[in-house]
C-alpha cells in the first residue's frame, strides 16, 4: 500500500514538473524570446521606412542646380534567408562571393530577425533586373530612397556632399537619426540640413512567405506620410558660375562675386574643383579617397578657408580709414621717389618713382612709397602712442570684416588674421615699436591673412560706399522664399561715406585711366568697372595674383574678388578673369575676341607648369617690392595647406 502511494506521487511529481518546464519555456518564448514573434511578425507584416526626398536647390533664377533621383537599398532579414541561388543573386547585384560573406554576417550581428541594409544604392536599372527575380530570394526586399544629382556638375564645394550617419550623429540628433539615415556632412547640405532632410514616414505591409505585398496593413489606417524637405532658392547665377570654373580650370585659387545691395553671393568658385556627382552612389567612398589623395586638395574651399595677405588691394583700406582717423584727406599729397625710407636704413621700394600724388592717383598707380606715408600718419602721427593707435587702426580695419568671421551660410569659415598690438608687443619685447617695425602692413602684406570672400565683402563695401550685408549663399527658403533676417541687416563699415568719393575715383582711374595698373586689360565697354590689383608674396613659389572691382560705378549691381594662385601680377590673370565674370553677368554675354578669353582659358598655372602666353599690360603693375629690414616671421594658419601659405 505504502509502494503504491508513493509512486503515485513520485509519477505526480513528474507530470508537475514536465507542466513546470513547458510553462517555463512558453512564458520564455512569449514574454523574454522575441525571435519567434519577430519571426512570425514579419511573415506577415513589414514596417517600410519611406525616405523623403531632400529639398531640391535652385540658382537665383529658378534654374535647378541639385535634385534627386531614385536609387534602392536592398535590405535583408537573415532569419529569413533560405538556399537559393547564390550565384544569380550575386550576378543581378554585381556583387562577388565575399562580399556577400561579408554583408550577410554584418546583418546577424546585427539582428538576426530585424531587417537592415544589406546593399545600398542600387541603381534603377539593377533594382529593374534584380525585382523579377526577387520572390526566388526569400528575406531581401527592397526599400526606395533618393539620392543627390547635379545636371550642371557646378559648385561641388558650395553645395558640400551627404554621408550616411555615424554613431555620433545619431547621439547628437537625440534619436532622430538612424542607423543607415543621410546626414549634410559640408557645405550648404550640412548649414540646411534641418530644412533640406524633410521628415520620414512609415508604411505597415502585409506580405506573404514568399516576400510579396499583400496590400497595407489595416487598409494604411497607420501609416504616416513623409514630408519632403524644403525647397531653396541659391544666390548664385548658373551662368556665372559656369564661367568661372571654365576659367579657373588649370589654376589654383578662388572667385567670389556679391550682389552689394543684398549680400548675395552670385559665383562660390573653388578651383581645382570636382564633379559633385562623384560623392554620390555605391562608389562614392573610392571618389572620396581620390579627391582627399590629390595634392591640390579639391576638398579645400578655399572662399572661406583659403588665407591669404592681401596685397595692393589693402590700400583701399588704408586709404579709407587713414581719412576717418583724420590723417588725410583727397588733396593730401606725398611724393615718391621710387621707394619710401624709414628708420635708420629701411626702405620700402615701389614699382616707379611716380612723383607727387593725390589720394585717387595712390589707387591708380598703385604707390607703395604714398601708403608707406599714410601708414606712418596714423601710427606714428596721431597724437597718441603708436600702440595705442595701432589699436585704434586695428578696430577701425576689423569693422570692414577683417580678422573676424562674416558669418556666411557654411561650415567652417575662416576668420582671417588681424595681428594684435599684443601680438607685436611680444614678439618685439617692447611696446615701443613704430610703424617702422611693420611697414608691410601699409601695403597689406606681413603678417596680414585675408580669405576671398572678404576680400569681395570688401568691395562690396566700398561699392555701397560704407556698408555691407551679410554674405550669403541662400537668398530664399521654401515657397514662400523666406528670407533670414540676419541677412537684411546692415553692418556699417565705420568710416563715413564721404571719405569714399576719392578712393572710388582712383579704383575707377585703375581700370579705366592710362597708366592705371588694370588699364585697359580689365575695361568693359559701356561699363564702369572700379578695381583694384594686387601682387601677394608667395614663399613657396611664383607670387599670387589678386583683383578686386565692383560695377557698375553708379548703383552697382556686382562685387567680385579673384585670387590666382602662383600666377604673378594681378592685373595679368585675376583682372581679366574678373573682367570677364562681370561683363557675362551684367550684359549676358562676353564680347571680348577670342584671343582675350583663349589666353584665360588654356592657361596652365599650376605649380610646376608655364602659362604658354605672359601678357605684361604695364610697367607699373603692382609688383611686390624690397622691404630692407628683417620681417617678421609671418603667422600660418594651420588650415592652410602648403600652396596657399603666404607671407
Amino acid at each position: 500500500m505504502n509502494s503504491f502511494f508513493q509512486r503515485k506521487y513520485v509519477v505526480q511529481g513528474i507530470f508537475i514538473a514536465v507542466a513546470l518546464v513547458l510553462l517555463a519555456r512558453l512564458f520564455y518564448i512569449q514574454v523574454i524570446d522575441k525571435s519567434y514573434f519577430l519571426s512570425a511578425n514579419n511573415n506577415v507584416l513589414r514596417k517600410v521606412v519611406i525616405y523623403p526626398a531632400r529639398g531640391i536647390i535652385l540658382d537665383r533664377k529658378g534654374r535647378i542646380l541639385v535634385q534627386n533621383e531614385p536609387v534602392y537599398d536592398l535590405m535583408v532579414i537573415p532569419r529569413e534567408v533560405v538556399q537559393f541561388d547564390t550565384l544569380e543573386f550575386l550576378r543581378l547585384i554585381k556583387l562577388d562571393k565575399k562580399g556577400f560573406d561579408k554583408r550577410l554576417t554584418k546583418a546577424r550581428n546585427f539582428s538576426p530577425y530585424r531587417a537592415s541594409i544589406f546593399e545600398k544604392q542600387l541603381s534603377a536599372q539593377t533594382f529593374a533586373a534584380l525585382q523579377e527575380k526577387l520572390t526566388q530570394f526569400q528575406g531581401f526586399y527592397v526599400q526606395k530612397r533618393s539620392v543627390r544629382r547635379y545636371p550642371d556638375s557646378i559648385a561641388s564645394q558650395f553645395f558640400g556632399y551627404i554621408n550616411e550617419v555615424v554613431p555620433s550623429d545619431i547621439t547628437r540628433s537625440r534619436g532622430y537619426y538612424k542607423a543607415g539615415d543621410y546626414i549634410g556632412r559640408t557645405g550648404v547640405e550640412k548649414s540646411y540640413e534641418d530644412l533640406l532632410r524633410g521628415q520620414r514616414g512609415v508604411e505597415n505591409q502585409m506580405v506573404d512567405a514568399f516576400n510579396r505585398p499583400k496590400g497595407h496593413f489595416a487598409e494604411g489606417a497607420y501609416d504616416t506620410l513623409s514630408v519632403t524637405g524644403k525647397k531653396l532658392i541659391s544666390s548664385l547665377d548658373r551662368d556665372i558660375q559656369i564661367l568661372g570654373e571654365k576659367l579657373m580650370v588649370n589654376k589654383i585659387g578662388s572667385i567670389v562675386a556679391i550682389e552689394p545691395s543684398t549680400g548675395e553671393i552670385l559665383a562660390f568658385v573653388s578651383s581645382p574643383t570636382y564633379d559633385p556627382n562623384l560623392m554620390v552612389g555605391r562608389e562614392k567612398g573610392n571618389n572620396y579617397m581620390k579627391l582627399l589623395r590629390n595634392p591640390s586638395n579639391p576638398l579645400f574651399i578655399r572662399p572661406i578657408m583659403a588665407e591669404y595677405p592681401p596685397g595692393s588691394i589693402f590700400k583701399v583700406i588704408n586709404a579709407l580709414v587713414a581719412q576717418q582717423m583724420g590723417r588725410i584727406n583727397a588733396e593730401t599729397r606725398f611724393f615718391c621717389p621710387g621707394a619710401y625710407y624709414y628708420g635708420r636704413r629701411g626702405k620700402m621700394g615701389c614699382t616707379h618713382a611716380h612723383g607727387s600724388l593725390t589720394l585717387a592717383q595712390s589707387i591708380q598707380f598703385s604707390c607703395n612709397t604714398y601708403y608707406g606715408n599714410v601708414y606712418k600718419q596714423m601710427i606714428d602721427r596721431s597724437g597718441m602712442r603708436s600702440v595705442n593707435a595701432y589699436r585704434k587702426w586695428h578696430d577701425m580695419v576689423n569693422h570692414f570684416g577683417i580678422g573676424s568671421k562674416l558669418g556666411v551660410d557654411m561650415p567652417n569659415e575662416k576668420k582671417g588674421l588681424l595681428p594684435t598690438a599684443e601680438f607685436y608687443t611680444r614678439h618685439f619685447k617692447s611696446d615701443r615699436w613704430t610703424s617702422a617695425y611693420n611697414i608691410s602692413l601699409s601695403i597689406g602684406q606681413g603678417e596680414l591673412g585675408i580669405t576671398p570672400l572678404q576680400m569681395a565683402n570688401v568691395a562690396a563695401t566700398v561699392a555701397n560706399r560704407g556698408y555691407y550685408y551679410t554674405p550669403h549663399l541662400i537668398r530664399g527658403i521654401g515657397e514662400d522664399h523666406i528670407v533670414k533676417a540676419a541677412y537684411t541687416k546692415k553692418n556699417y563699415s565705420g568710416v563715413d561715406a564721404r571719405y569714399y568719393g576719392p578712393v572710388i575715383e582712383g579704383m575707377f582711374g585703375a581700370v579705366n585711366k592710362p597708366g592705371g595698373t588694370a588699364y585697359p586689360i580689365a575695361q568693359i565697354q559701356g561699363i564702369e568697372v572700379c578695381g583694384k590689383t594686387g601682387t601677394v608674396q608667395n614663399p613657396h613659389g611664383e607670387n599670387h595674383s589678386v583683383f578686386f572691382a565692383f560695377a557698375p560705378r553708379i548703383n552697382p549691381k556686382i562685387a567680385i574678388a579673384v585670387v590666382v594662385e602662383n600666377a604673378g601680377y594681378g592685373a595679368v590673370w585675376s583682372a581679366p578673369i574678373a573682367s570677364l565674370l562681370i561683363e557675362q553677368y551684367l550684359k549676358g554675354k562676353i564680347t571680348r575676341p577670342k584671343y582675350y578669353t583663349d589666353r584665360l582659358y588654356n592657361a596652365n598655372l599650376l605649380p610646376g607648369h608655364k602659362a604658354k602666353q605672359k601678357v605684361s599690360p604695364r610697367k607699373q603693375t603692382d609688383s611686390i617690392p624690397k622691404i630692407e629690414i628683417k620681417p617678421i616671421v609671418p603667422i600660418t594658419p594651420k588650415s592652410i595647406v602648403p600652396h596657399d601659405q603666404s607671407t
